[in-house]
């Protein structure tokens, strides 16, 4: 065994694996084990292991665990931004559930431009990442090519593609966007305006649209092209492009938000414009955050069991890589309708014209 390897540096190998190894009165070799290949040890010993670890404040030497193991146990993540409190609220998750399985998680963002995704990717796989885990299936080909000549297993968060080669956990995003839109229509509503999520190599809000416009042509009241409109997940861009529309002579009576960060900055400039919610006007959002049953009025959203999604999503890497084949390749997750206060029944006068 190197001094690498033993922890120590070659300066005091008794601060090392040998000291726990003594401590625990095991072998260094049982020490080592548990430090790389943990379901191999049993779990009382492992955890007399990990009592002598922190009594002597052993720190293991990475390096040498991912030339001994050929792992560095770390899992990389690449998500378009941290400023969006659906991502923070996954990666929290995923962090949790992977520091139980020993695992480091590294993170990078991308800001939904396939070119920086391709380099956050190479970054992360020379840096010897065991796994990734992407958002969504929207990927430049070079990316696609180099992780298939790659043992790298990967997994897609956020949309469930059954169709396709890549393993995927998710919700069904279309029929997410049909659920939300079914809702305002069976309300009475037919004058339907579109605040989109911006959708530029984001397949997740595409297909949001692609539901919500299924329903209003099903219904027989697809808007006109200027009541659809994409907008940044930022308040004051939501609270423009709802001022543009909102301040129209024929507005809309409804608006579908791309997620509920836009649904907010809707209801402050309609509330701000002197229009009732939902009154006036009924608004819907994706997501359901925190602050979603909060607002006044509260937000009627589609629920995403975020927390899941993520830790489902870790489960398939650490299944994949401890040898174990994952039972499901793609894994659909369920979402739900959560009606509140925003939406109603369309103004008197918008029934009376349909």
């Amino acid at each position: 065994m190197s001094d690498a390897e033993d922890g120590s540096g070659g300066e005091d190998k008794e601060v090392g694996i040998r000291a726990v190894a003594k401590r625990a009165g095991v072998s260094t070799a049982t020490v080592s084990r548990a430090l790389n290949t943990p379901g191999a040890v049993r779990p009382a010993l492992r955890a007399r292991i990990a009592e002598a670890i922190a009594a002597i404040g052993y720190i293991p030497d990475a390096s040498a665990r991912a030339l001994s193991s050929r792992r560095t146990r770390t899992i990389g993540a690449i998500v378009p931004t941290v400023d969006n409190a659906m991502f923070a609220k996954g990666l929290q998750a995923l962090q949790s559930y992977l520091s139980t399985q020993d695992y480091l998680l590294l993170l990078a963002t991308n800001e939904y431009d396939l070119d920086v995704e391709l380099k956050q990717v190479r970054n992360l796989v020379s840096r010897g990442v065991d796994g990734l885990i992407l958002r969504g299936d929207a990927r430049h080909p070079d990316v696609r090519a180099l992780l298939d000549s790659k043992p790298v297993p990967f997994v897609n968060v956020g949309v469930y593609e059954p169709d396709k080669p890549y393993p995927s956990v998710g919700i069904d995003n279309f029929a997410a966007g049909e659920r939300i839109t079914r809702h305002l229509v069976e309300l009475g509503h037919r004058a339907v305006g579109v605040l989109s999520a911006l959708q530029r190599n984001n397949d997740r809000a595409q297909a949001r649209i692609g539901g919500v416009m299924q329903v209003l042509e099903t219904a027989g009241c697809r808007p006109p092209e200027d009541w659809v409109v994409e907008v940044a997940y930022q308040l004051d861009d939501a609270r423009q492009a709802a001022r543009t529309l909102l301040t129209r002579a024929d507005r809309p009576t409804a608006l579908v938000c791309g997620n509920d960060v836009i649904a907010y900055g809707v209801i402050v400039e309609a509330k701000r414009l002197g229009l009732a919610v939902p009154g006036d006007l009924s608004v819907v959002g994706f997501d359901d955050l925190e602050w979603s049953r909060h607002l006044q009025p509260s937000l009627t959203t589609i629920h995403i069991p975020i927390d899941e999604i993520w830790v489902r999503a870790g489960r398939y890497l650490v299944e994949h890589l401890s040898g174990t084949i994952p039972a499901v390749r793609h894994r659909e997750i369920g979402f739900s309708l959560v009606v509140r206060e925003s939406t109603a029944p369309p103004p008197e006068r918008s029934r009376e014209v349909s």
